[in-house]
C-alpha cells in the first residue's frame, strides 16, 4: 500500500518530490535515505566546483562565540521523567528566568511531513519532536515566568493547527495546562494571524537571500525557541535546531505553487532547486548565477535563516528517533533510542554537540561525511553565529564521549 506523501499529491498516487522521471540512483543521492547513498561510495562528487561561491563570505568560524550545552540522559517519555531531565538540562545552561520573564515565546517545532508510523513507531518516536518534550517544555517556561507562549511549525495541511496536533496524538489540554494556560497554535505556512508579512534581514548580507519574508511570529516574538529532533536528513547529513530553521519560510510564498496563500506545497522548486522564481516582491537570491543544486542551496539558505532570525534558546529530542533520514518517505531509516536531551543558548553550538554525539564531525568540511553536499554548520559558523567546534564548547551533564550513539560510520568502516 502506497503511504501518503508529505509534500503533494497526484492523479497517479503519491509521489516522493522529484522522484518522476528520475532514476533510483539520483533519487537515492539526492532525496532517499542516507543508507542508500553512502552505499553508493562517490556521494562526495555531488560537492561542484561549478556551484558559484557564496555572494558573501565573513570567515568568522575562528572567532564565533561558544555557549555551553548540557546533555542529559532522558530513559523515556514519561512526561514526569522528561520534566525532570528537561529541568536539568536548562539548569545546567544557567537557567531560562532571565531569558523569558514577561517575554513573548515562539517555539518552533519540527513537525516535517504528516504523522505516520515508521516500522511501528509513531511520528513522535521517530521524526516527530514528542508531544512530552513540547509539554516538559512549556512548563518550564511557565515556571519561568513566560507570559505568551506560540507553537509554530509551517505544516503541509489546510486544517487549523490544534486539529493538525491533536490527528498527530497530542494532548493539547495538557499542553496548555504544562504552560499555564498561556499556549497559541499556529500554522506559519503563510501569515496565519498576521495582517502582513515581516521581512527579516541577513546581518551579512546573506550566502544565498539577503532577507526573507516570514510570518509574523518570527518578528513580533522576545524569544525564538527552536525544537529540533536528532536526525540524519538526506540533504544536509544531520539536522536538529539550526536545519529546523528551513521551514520558517511560509510555503505560501517560498511553496512550489506560490503565491498561494492556501498552499501544502513543499519548497522544492523555489529553494532547493531553483526551478521556479520567486513570487514578485521577495527580496531575490543574490548573484548573477546562483548555484542550482539542493546540497549547495539548502546549507547556504539554513544558515541566512539562522541569521534573520536567531535562535534564541535550543533544545533537541534524541529519546527516541530514527536514522538515515529525516521522515518516513526516506529509504533505510531506522528507530532508535538514543535516550538523550540537549540544552543550549546557541544553535549551533548545541547541533555541533550533538553531532558529535551522533558520532560525526561537525567541522568535516564540504561534501566530507556526513555532508553529502555543503556543510550548514560551517556556514554558521563562518557568519559568527556560533562555533561548530565542540573543542571549543563546554558541555555539561554527560560528556559527549559517555552521550556517544553513532548513528551512521563513514563508508568502508565499521563500528
Amino acid at each position: 500500500m502506497n503511504k501518503p506523501n508529505p509534500y503533494q499529491s497526484s492523479p497517479r498516487g503519491p509521489q516522493p518530490p522529484h522522484a518522476c522521471g528520475w532514476s533510483r540512483r539520483q533519487w537515492l543521492a539526492r532525496h532517499a535515505g542516507l543508507a542508500g547513498l553512502w552505499a553508493l561510495g562517490d556521494w562526495s562528487a555531488l560537492v561542484r566546483a561549478e556551484d558559484p561561491a557564496p555572494a558573501h563570505a565573513p570567515g568568522k568560524a575562528d572567532t564565533a562565540p561558544s555557549l555551553p550545552v548540557a546533555i542529559q540522559r532522558c530513559p523515556s517519555y514519561e512526561p514526569a521523567v522528561v520534566r525532570q531531565k528537561l529541568d536539568a538540562a536548562l539548569d545546567a545552561i544557567g537557567g531560562i528566568g532571565r531569558l523569558v520573564k514577561d517575554k513573548t515565546i515562539t517555539i518552533k517545532v519540527n513537525m516535517t511531513g504528516p504523522a505516520q508510523e515508521v516500522k511501528g513507531f509513531p511520528a513522535s518516536r521517530t521524526y516527530h519532536i514528542h508531544p512530552h518534550v513540547v509539554a516538559a517544555l512549556c512548563a518550564a517556561l511557565d515556571r519561568a515566568g513566560a507570559r505568551r507562549i506560540a507553537i509554530v511549525e509551517a505544516w503541509y495541511h489546510k486544517e487549523p493547527a490544534e486539529t493538525i496536533l491533536a490527528n498527530a496524538g497530542w494532548d493539547l489540554q495538557a499542553i496548555q495546562a504544562a504552560g499555564g494556560h498561556k499556549v497559541v497554535f499556529e500554522n506559519t505556512k503563510n501569515r496565519g494571524s498576521w495582517s502582513q508579512y515581516s521581512r527579516l534581514k541577513v546581518p551579512w548580507g546573506g550566502y544565498l537571500f539577503p532577507a526573507f519574508e516570514l510570518n509574523g511570529w518570527y518578528e513580533h516574538t522576545d524569544v525564538c525557541v527552536s525544537l529540533g529532533k536528532m536526525k540524519n536528513h538526506a540533504i544536509a547529513g544531520v539536522t536538529m535546531t539550526v536545519k529546523n530553521m528551513f521551514g520558517i519560510t511560509p510555503t505560501a510564498l517560498y511553496g512550489d505553487d506560490a503565491p498561494n496563500e492556501d498552499s501544502v506545497s513543499a519548497r522544492v522548486s523555489c529553494l532547493h532547486d531553483n526551478k521556479r522564481p520567486l513570487p514578485a516582491g521577495l527580496p531575490a537570491q543574490l548573484g548573477a548565477n546562483p548555484p542550482n543544486r539542493a546540497e549547495a542551496r539548502v546549507p547556504r539558505i539554513v544558515a541566512d535563516l539562522l541569521g534573520a532570525r536567531p535562535v534564541d534558546l535550543a533544545i533537541i529530542d534524541g529519546v527516541d528517533t530514527q536514522k538515515n533520514g529525516e521522515g518516513f518517505w526516506n529509504d533505510g531509516i531506522e528507530p532508535v533510542q538514543p535516550k538523550l536531551l540537549f540544552a543550549g543558548r546557541n544553535a549551533v553550538c548545541t547541533d555541533a554537540v550533538c553531532a558529535a554525539a551522533m558520532g560525526y564531525q561537525p567541522t568535516a568540511g564540504h561534501g566530507q561525511f556526513p555532508f553529502v553536499g555543503e556543510n550548514h554548520l560551517l556556514w554558521a559558523a563562518a557568519a559568527g553565529l556560533g562555533t561548530h567546534n565542540p573543542a571549543r564548547i563546554e558541555v555539561a551533564g554527560l560528556s559527549i564521549k559517555e552521550a556517544r550513539f553513532p548513528f551512521r560510520t563513514p563508508p568502508g568502516k565499521s563500528g
